[in-house]
């Protein structure tokens, strides 16, 4: 997939554990760690609210998009 969660990137630099995150954004650890990892399809505005309330940082911040062969995702959805 093309976007890429830089959630790791984002708590080392806040010094801050999935833990802490997860108590705080008030989402499960399991939740957190699957969106951690890439393997999330999908995050609720809510959800990203909530994290960037939290970590202190702007969407950009969590999310970046890198091109690749995967970029035809949006074909399915027509």
């Amino acid at each position: 997939m093309p976007i890429r969660v830089q959630l790791d990137r984002v708590l080392l630099e806040r010094r801050m554990s999935l833990t802490e995150l997860a108590d705080r954004v008030g989402v499960t650890i399991a939740n957190l760690s699957i969106l951690k990892t890439g393997k999330a399809r999908a995050v609720r505005f809510s959800t990203l609210t909530a994290l960037c309330r939290e970590l202190d940082c702007q969407p950009g911040d969590l999310l970046s998009y890198e091109p690749g062969p995967s970029d035809d995702v949006l074909d399915d959805l027509e």
